[in-house]
């Protein structure tokens, strides 16, 4: 496997994945990550350039917590499932030795590499949609706090205002105990870790409360997608969630992301939340396999 590190070489893997959207969301956004400062320390790696079968982006070895699949997020996009097989059963990426998560459509990335790699039983994998930005409408009254830069569609446009007290900001280090507590999929150090890490080195937004409590926020990981989007129940009902969103939309349409997230489909207040402010779901599903080391 070839690691990629010239800026040419991750800026035309990233025009060669952008014509396979959406199944390259993941992959594409992490590419475009490390293309642009790596701030989550990932790593992009092909089985042979310029023409490949695979591509593979994972967290750098050297900077790897083997118990940790938070931050070792993987993603992969091949052309060849040979090529897949190949992959993992030629790399340290996926082991039993190893923590990892890895986030693919149609279950194919994951259930096949799990399978392929004998790694045992895993739970049942998590199903999620993706959801993208379309053009990503933002209320005309915040185009003062947000700047311009976006084109508003007035039929898309969600009625939501800012209450009085509250102010856009973003997620403050202290807040992770917070973001952590009532995300699903947190609770525990290693998630509270993760999600500090976010905090410190990408992009994020929150609205504060009169006390300077978070009450609504939404984080962006290493792969280029929006994460634990949360609204604190006393706030709810009120559109508040498209705030931060149209707050880190900006910061991504400007480095020129696509703007997307997984979402569970069970998770009714999210995807109402996401459709209300321009998202539109992505045709197929996508399968979170978490896999822990023996």
């Amino acid at each position: 496997m070839l690691i990629l590190r010239c800026p040419a070489q991750l800026q035309l893997l990233e025009e060669t994945l952008r014509k396979s959207l959406p199944t390259t969301l993941p992959v594409l956004g992490t590419v475009m990550t490390v293309a642009r400062g790596n701030p989550a320390s990932h790593e992009v790696l092909v089985d042979s350039w310029p023409h490949f079968s695979i591509v593979l982006t994972r967290l750098r070895p050297e900077v790897l917590d083997p118990r940790d699949y938070y931050t070792n997020q993987l993603s992969v996009f091949y052309r060849d499932k040979g090529a897949l097989q190949a992959l993992l059963e030629g790399t340290e990426a996926v082991t039993q030795e190893r923590a990892f998560q890895i986030l693919g459509k149609d279950g194919t990335e994951g259930t096949q590499g799990s399978s392929t790699l004998h790694l045992g039983p895993l739970p049942e994998p998590p199903q999620f949609h993706l959801w993208v930005a379309q053009g990503f409408p933002i209320p005309s009254h915040l185009l003062s706090q947000l700047g311009p830069g976006f084109s508003i569609p007035h039929s898309a446009m969600p009625c939501c205002r800012m209450p009085p007290g509250l102010r856009l900001a973003p997620v403050s280090p202290s807040h992770v105990p917070l973001l952590n507590a009532t995300w699903a999929q947190g609770g525990n150090a290693r998630s509270g870790a993760f999600l500090l890490g976010l905090v410190r080195t990408l992009p994020s937004a929150c609205l504060l409360g009169p006390r300077g409590r978070p009450v609504s926020w939404s984080l962006l990981d290493g792969q280029g997608c929006l994460r634990h989007g949360y609204t604190v129940p006393a706030w709810r009902g009120r559109g508040l969630s498209g705030l931060p969103l149209a707050v880190l939309g900006r910061e991504l349409h400007a480095r020129g992301f696509p703007i997307y997230c997984s979402v569970l489909p069970q998770n009714t207040a999210s995807l109402h939340a996401l459709q209300a402010v321009g998202f539109v779901p992505q045709p197929g599903t996508f399968y979170m396999i978490l896999g822990t080391p023996k």
